[in-house]
């Protein structure tokens, strides 16, 4: 359940800041990259002890959520503001109209992605008999990061940022290193409990 909970905060939290681009050692990146990138250790431990089925179950629960978030998000901003609060209204359509933008952005890569790391995962995991748990986590995440960021990135920013394609390299390039420093963490959240 805790998982769960994490993933569903995750892409929640990634679905508001993503509209904040950031510098991040001169790679520009959504600032919902550390958020959104969680989410793929999640669902491989998920996956990992408790199988294929729960991890698609939990992409279904995010898939859901987000849903969710994008509906109470567009009711928020229908709803008229207080006489007293009109001036912050523009400001509160503002920063959070773009979030209905990251929620659609985020919907369709998210589809894709997280299906498609599901798949890899219990592929490799089926190939190797169970064992290098480093490979699946780390390839079925690579790989589906890579779909997740251009799908991600074309539909988010396309005639927003100057440089789409810099945009592109620069996120999968800091999810490659997050992913990689995720694996010390899956190993320990699915190592044998005795």
């Amino acid at each position: 359940m805790m998982l769960n909970v994490i993933f569903v905060s995750c892409l929640i939290v990634a679905n508001v800041v993503g509209g904040k681009v950031v510098d991040l050692f001169g790679f520009v990146v959504p600032a919902a990259v550390v958020a959104y990138g969680l989410t793929f250790l999640c669902t491989d431990v998920i996956g990992e002890i408790w199988g294929k089925e729960t991890a698609k179950k939990t992409v279904k629960l995010g898939l859901v959520s987000q849903l969710l978030f994008l509906g109470l998000l567009i009711l928020a901003m229908k709803l008229p503001p207080a006489v007293f609060a009109v001036e912050y209204s523009e400001s509160f359509s503002a920063v959070l109209g773009q979030s209905a933008r990251m929620v659609l952005a985020s919907l369709s890569a998210y589809f894709v992605a997280q299906f498609n790391d599901v798949f890899i995962f219990h592929k490799l995991k089926d190939k190797t008999k169970g064992s290098k748990k480093w490979l699946r986590n780390n390839i079925s995440t690579m790989m589906s990061q890579m779909l997740d960021t251009a799908i991600f990135i074309t539909i988010a920013f396309y005639g927003v940022v100057p440089n789409l394609g810099w945009m592109i390299i620069s996120q999968y390039v800091v999810k490659l290193i997050i992913a990689g420093l995720d694996t010390p963490f899956f190993y320990w959240l699915t190592k044998e409990r005795g």
